[in-house]
């Protein structure tokens, strides 16, 4: 059984979680029900998930948790670029919070492929 608190990449995705939430607040009122709720709703599902994931009594039933985490973070992906082509997001924040989501995604995999057989 694994802590997620000691997992890096819990860690990191509850961070951008943070970062998402602080990020939105900038954006149009407007939007309240509209993409910064995807936004925000996809970002906590990430950490959300692992977490959920490491109650499981089978590495098989976390690795479906985590895949539905890599899930939630090219969901992120897509609605992170929609923010940027609507001008909500600067180029120099969805460059920054993507270059981060890539190593999530990229640590979650790595994590599945090495340690869950």
């Amino acid at each position: 059984m694994h802590r997620y608190r000691d997992l890096h990449f819990w860690n990191r995705s509850k961070d951008l979680s943070v970062e998402i939430y602080k990020v939105t607040k900038e954006f149009p009122s407007d939007e309240k029900f509209g993409i910064i709720n995807q936004l925000r709703r996809a970002a906590v599902s990430i950490p959300s998930n692992i977490a959920e994931g490491t109650s499981r009594k089978s590495d098989r039933d976390f690795g479906r948790f985590l895949q539905i985490s890599v899930g939630s973070a090219y969901e992120l992906e897509t609605q992170l670029e929609i923010a940027r082509d609507l001008n909500f997001l600067s180029d120099e924040n969805y460059l920054k919070l993507s270059e981060e989501l890539t190593i999530i995604i990229k640590q979650i995999s790595k994590f599945r492929s090495n340690c869950l057989h």
